[in-house]
């Protein structure tokens, strides 16, 4: 590896942690994108099973703060993520038997939803105090696990921490606030990075010394995307919608290049 490619993958690992840092969610997306067009990698394969090996560590980091502010629905995270693993399992399996441009095509498609998701305003009409228990565990149960495989299956394919799904699938399966939904979504995250890290690893499309680049930039840019959110704290809102801006856009070049790969263009 080149001392450029090493300071590519350093930088491109630091901008998806000040992001993550800054905004709370979403930067991974652009850990695939970064890796292909930025530093280089060659195959969309690899860049995804690098990217869900970052994804899987930046996730963990966070779990930990969030348990200890109480954020986390233990029960209904580890249910969910259980559900989920079979599920990208699932979802990796078949994207790495997928055409790798192809895979990219829909990859920069999904970019283009999430950014769109993104610019809806956020309602949280969520009830605090849910729990699962063996009396709730009736009408809980079936959409935890149906709803967690269908995220970890997503997460899965396209090798993404899947946030954007989870999120909102552990509210509308349990009815819990966004608070605890965000907090118990890092559990469903940090497990799903990891089924679809080793799956790609086991077929040798995980490039481990960009992993420890990008990792170790991620850290750093976390720290100065956490500081700064604490300045901008008031134009959160405003930073998340011109973040989507910029996903949709990368989005829609991502496609453009996997359909100029192709020759559809």
């Amino acid at each position: 590896m080149t001392y450029d490619v090493a300071a590519l993958a350093t930088g491109s690992g630091g901008l998806v942690g000040f992001v993550l840092g800054l905004i709370g969610g979403g930067g991974s997306i652009l850990a695939v994108p970064l890796l292909m067009y930025v530093v280089g990698v060659s195959s969309p394969h690899i860049a995804i099973g690098t990217s869900a090996v970052a994804v899987a560590v930046s996730a963990l980091g966070n779990v930990v703060g969030h348990a200890r502010a109480g954020n986390i629905k233990w029960r209904c995270a580890l249910v969910f993520a259980a559900a989920g693993i079979a599920g990208a399992a699932l979802g990796s399996t078949l994207g790495k038997q997928m055409d790798g441009q192809k895979l990219l095509v829909l990859f920069g498609i999904l970019m283009i939803v999430i950014a769109l998701l993104m610019l809806r305003p956020k309602r949280d009409p969520g009830n605090p105090e849910v729990v699962l228990t063996w009396a709730s565990a009736r009408h809980l149960l079936p959409r935890l696990l149906g709803i967690g495989f269908g995220a970890g299956v997503m997460s899965g394919f396209f090798g993404i921490g899947g946030g954007f799904l989870i999120v909102p699938g552990l509210m509308a399966a349990t009815g819990m606030s966004l608070i605890f939904a965000i907090g118990s979504s890092l559990v469903a995250v940090t497990a799903f990075g990891i089924t679809t890290a080793a799956n790609y690893a086991l077929s040798g499309l995980v490039d481990w010394p960009l992993v420890g680049l990008f990792v170790a930039g991620g850290l750093v840019g976390g720290v100065f995307g956490s500081r700064l959110a604490g300045f901008l704290a008031g134009k959160k809102q405003i930073l998340s919608q011109v973040f989507a801006a910029i996903v949709a856009v990368v989005g829609v070049y991502v496609v453009y290049k996997g359909l100029v790969t192709l020759g559809y263009l």
